[in-house]
Order: structure tokens, then C-alpha cells, then sequence
């Protein structure tokens, strides 16, 4: 038997490959979806969820610190708006929103220790 001929004939023997079932090529579009999902969008949500609910919560008294980095303490709660004491004789009125934590009291200790 010369090359061709030899070529043609274990082409011949070679039994058809069966091509994969069409959802197999969408398997890592839906795993990569799947990972994103709950190492990305899942824990944030919850941050985001837990941060609503720290700012529903607020009352007079509470410490905060605003977007801006100032830490103050409330001295009273609108529905869309907080009176701010920056310090003595120093009052401001900041936007609901943009309160970014409220720092536990001074009195107790971290959960750590």
C-alpha cells in the first residue's frame, strides 16, 4: 500500500467522532455566571442590605461617620434627614444616606478579645 491509499483506509476504519451535545459549549458561560454571582454580587448585596438596615435603625445618641469621614454623634432623626453634633456648639444636618457606619458604643468591647 503506497501513503494515500493507506491514509484513505484508516480514515475508512476510524469510527465517526460524535460530536458533543450542543449544551456542553454553554457549560462554562453558566459556571463563570454561577462563580461571579456568589463570590461578587452576593456578598455585596448583603453589605448593601446590612448598611439599609444600620441607617433604618438610627436613633438619637448613636455615633456615626458620614461619607465624608466625620464621626458624630445624633441628635435627632427626620425621615430623609440627620441633625449631626460634630463637637461642642458644632451642629450640621446631613442627608439619610449618606451616613456611611455607625460605630458601636464607646463601652463595648470588639467581639475579638
Amino acid at each position: 500500500m503506497n501513503g494515500p491509499a493507506m491514509i484513505n483506509f484508516l480514515a475508512a476504519a476510524a469510527p465517526a467522532a460524535a460530536e458533543p451535545p450542543a449544551y456542553l459549549q454553554f457549560l462554562p458561560l453558566v459556571a463563570m455566571a454561577a462563580i461571579f454571582y456568589f463570590l461578587i454580587l452576593r456578598p455585596q448585596m448583603r453589605r448593601q442590605k446590612e448598611q439599609q438596615g444600620k441607617i433604618a435603625g438610627l436613633k438619637k445618641g448613636d455615633q456615626v461617620v458620614t461619607g465624608g469621614g466625620l464621626i458624630a454623634k445624633v441628635i435627632k432623626v427626620d425621615e430623609q434627614t440627620v441633625d449631626l453634633e460634630l463637637g461642642p456648639n458644632v451642629r450640621v444636618k446631613a442627608v439619610r444616606a449618606t451616613i456611611g457606619d455607625v460605630l458601636p458604643p464607646a463601652g463595648s468591647t470588639p467581639a475579638n478579645d
